[in-house]
């Protein structure tokens, strides 16, 4: 089964009575329905998979749920919240001789995708590497901040219009803060995208540092990057982006890089027949759900390698290893195990494919897994699921 968008002409009425939904917004509704018949499709073979599987150590009692930011109690909220402010407070891993500027167990996180970001983007490392780094993530709020959730997710199609009216970003105690100050007259930034391409990215409706919420300058510091071509401030910081550069933390909402977000392109990726399609539609550098989730945020979601600075980072990529873990779910046999390409981003200079022996090396974080031990959401390291 798959979605089909039906393009119809809009209709102008001029009368007394409310107008009815357009035809974009009727295709989104649909859309949305599509995703949630997928997404009970999957859970419903992820909860029958460990109740009759004797070999996995996934078990129903021990899956860990992980839930929409907006379904969460605000007991809940506050619970991850302040994991994640623990997290910044806890002393760093990572040694100084690696990234002088390294505070904290939160900059041990950024270390690491700043180190392997040439080598776990626009490749076959990309879907395992953010599973298993979204994971650590996850079992290090719960292990040494006393987080007893799920690591929450970002469901961007349901803010598509504007991501400032989405829950996780209302700027209450209950959020990851909101928008960063607005700031007049700036011009674009280029920023270099692969295979000799650069995409200049619109400014958006902030810029500044984020003004409420637990993530404002008292409560939260970023103390690595920016780096180099993707710099989203000055480029000349210490130590390539890895020395000590203490600030805010900047939000730029952007109208026009959320669109891309809008249901009818996740079910785009949800109908992928393979790996293959399925990474050329969610990872496309201009218009995929991916690259449009950092851009619409902004501030240092836009610099690839220091992205993870945003605590919105993780909730944004639990919400694309949702899609995969769907996508995955529709066929478990032919599509959990499944690879796809090489060990070099976008094949540049050209390199062997991935395998399921494929090293994907954590750092600090937890010893080298292979790849294909780290592809499951209820197999090896892992055992949750998205409610």
């Amino acid at each position: 089964m798959k979605f089909t968008t039906i393009l119809v002409g809009s209709l102008s009425l001029a009368t007394g009575i409310s107008a009815a939904p357009s035809p974009a917004d009727v295709d989104q509704a649909k859309a949305s329905k599509y995703i949630s018949e997928l997404g009970k499709v999957y859970q419903a073979n992820v909860l029958q998979t460990v109740k009759s599987n004797p070999k996995t150590k996934c078990t129903p009692d021990k899956l860990i749920r992980r839930k929409e930011w907006g379904s969460m109690a605000k007991k809940e909220q506050l619970s991850y919240v302040n994991a994640v402010i623990c997290l910044s407070k806890t002393p760093a891993r990572t040694s100084l001789d690696v990234a002088p500027g390294a505070r904290s167990r939160y900059d041990d996180f950024i270390v690491l995708h700043h180190l392997k970001t040439p080598f776990v983007h626009g490749n076959g490392r990309f879907l395992g590497f953010h599973r298993a780094f979204v994971h650590l993530y996850e079992t290090a709020l719960r292990e040494e901040c006393g987080y007893t959730g799920g690591q929450p997710y970002w469901d961007w199609t349901k803010s598509y219009k504007d991501p400032r009216t989405a829950s996780i970003f209302d700027g209450s105690p209950y959020s990851l803060s909101g928008n960063g100050k607005y700031v007049p007259n700036r011009a674009p930034i280029t920023s270099y995208i692969g295979k000799g391409l650069f995409l200049d990215r619109l400014p958006g409706t902030g810029g500044g540092c984020v003004e409420s919420g637990p993530f404002t300058a008292d409560k939260f510091t970023i103390n690595l990057g920016p780096f180099g071509y993707n710099a989203t401030e000055d480029p000349s910081v210490p130590g390539d982006g890895l020395g000590y550069n203490p600030r805010c933390l900047k939000r730029d909402f952007s109208t026009y890089y959320s669109q891309f977000s809008r249901p009818t392109n996740v079910t785009h990726v949800l109908d992928a027949a393979d790996l293959e399609e399925f990474n050329a539609n969610m990872d496309h550098p201009v218009r995929g759900i991916h690259g449009t989730g950092h851009f619409q945020v902004g501030g240092i979601m836009y610099d690839t390698f220091a992205s993870p600075s945003d605590p919105a980072f993780f909730a944004h990529h639990a919400q694309l290893d949702r899609i995969w873990a769907i996508w995955q779910g529709q066929n478990a046999s032919a599509r959990t195990n499944q690879l796809w390409g090489t060990l070099t981003a976008g094949n540049e200079p050209p390199s062997a494919d991935v395998t399921a022996d494929t090293p994907v090396e954590l750092g600090v974080l937890h010893a080298d897994y292979k790849l294909g031990e780290i592809l499951s959401t209820i197999d090896g390291p892992h055992c949750y699921i998205y409610e």
